[in-house]
């Protein structure tokens, strides 16, 4: 049997159950934060079912989310027959970085193991943590490695922090300040919204002389934060300022990955930890847009009509890939071409077990053909 217990689960409450009024909605789970949102009745246009009708105007809270509500998943099991797992889904979900591609290079086996499937009529999709390029940024790098790729098929986080603030109506006249790289910005700008920071702030300084008071924009409505290698003191004081001083300004994060692969040699530092410099300074939690985070699959599942339980999820971190499939009710396929290794998964201080684990995406070919 290829299906397993689901066993992450979402819990929600609301303090009123007229949906015809705006009310608060108390969620423990929801974007990686506890917070109240005010939703209203109102979002007709809204995507994502999920998030009709939730307005701007969010609450502040103090208390830091957690992930609870998992039990412990039975151990993850050897790929062994890819046929069975290619035929039980309609969709295969792949993460990019460690398991497309490390850096600039591309992944042996990737080219034909993706051609097999689009054969067996398989949708693909592509979805990414990584902020650093938008949806059309990401369809040339895939074009560059001669992967055929429609631009359609790309999700990356900064293409969520946008579609985010449009599934909540956030106001046109207000601003968004970006921490982070030219795909949050061009993102930002196809969907209609003011920002300003992003690669402009890498090199601004702070004179601190006595009595420096910085000021910031007070129509800063939002601060989005991702992966930013233009990273300095300046923008960690603008974004705080915003977040602290403007009423219900939003502390978005893109992700909260710990380690990215900007070069096949080595692991670096992810844009979590830019995103934890913000939670130092603001004494709050972000919500993510990102994996794992469910927006990503909420909003998929919409756009394609896609049931989750015929989605597999193939990435190779376990605590956002694997997670993000998890919480959607997919099922899950750990690649060990990326930053997860077979002692890692295997550590019995790790909860968080794949369905399935393998070497690379490329085993499909040769498990297939080992069992005909």
């Amino acid at each position: 049997m290829l299906s397993r217990t689901a066993t992450a689960s979402l819990s929600v409450s609301a303090v009123s159950a007229n949906p015809s009024k705006s009310f608060f909605f108390r969620t423990s789970k929801f974007l990686g934060l506890n917070c109240n949102f005010s939703f209203a009745a109102a979002a007709a246009t809204n995507p994502l079912p999920n998030f009709a009708g939730l307005s701007w105007n969010s609450r502040r809270s103090s208390g830091m989310s957690k992930m609870n509500g998992f039990t412990t998943r039975a151990s993850a099991q050897p790929l062994k027959n890819a046929d069975e797992l290619i035929d039980s889904v309609e969709t295969f979900i792949f993460d990019c970085d460690g398991v497309i591609w490390k850096g600039d290079k591309l992944i042996d086996g990737v080219p034909a193991t993706l051609d097999m499937l689009r054969s067996k009529g398989k949708r693909l999709v592509f979805v990414t943590n990584n902020s650093t390029k938008s949806r059309k940024q990401y369809g040339k790098k895939f074009e560059t490695l001669g992967l055929n790729v429609n631009e359609e098929e790309i999700f990356a986080s900064s293409f969520a922090a946008a579609a985010y603030l449009k599934s909540i109506n956030f106001p046109k006249d207000k601003k968004v300040y970006v921490i982070g790289e030219d795909g949050i910005l061009k993102e930002l700008e196809l969907a209609g919204f003011q920002y300003l920071g992003g690669p402009e702030d890498g090199d601004k300084k702070i004179e601190l002389k006595p009595g420096f008071l910085m000021e910031h924009d007070e129509n800063v409505g939002a601060v989005v934060v991702g992966f930013d290698r233009y990273f300095n003191y300046y923008k960690v004081q603008y974004g705080t300022l915003c977040i602290r001083e403007n009423p219900g300004c939003l502390f978005i994060a893109t992700n909260r990955d710990a380690v990215t692969h900007l070069t096949d040699a080595q692991e670096w530092a992810g844009g979590g930890s830019m995103v934890g410099a913000l939670c130092g300074s603001t004494q709050r939690e972000p919500l993510v847009v990102g994996k794992p985070s469910t927006f990503m699959m909420d909003y998929l599942a919409t756009k394609f009509g896609i049931t989750k339980s015929q989605i597999c999820m193939v990435g190779d971190r376990l605590d956002t890939d694997i997670l993000f499939g998890q919480n959607g009710g997919c099922k899950t396929l750990l690649v060990l071409s990326g930053v997860t290794s077979l002692s890692m998964l295997q550590n019995p201080n790790n909860s968080i077990q794949p369905d399935f684990y393998t070497n690379k995406i490329s085993d499909f070919l040769s498990l297939k053909a080992a069992t005909v």
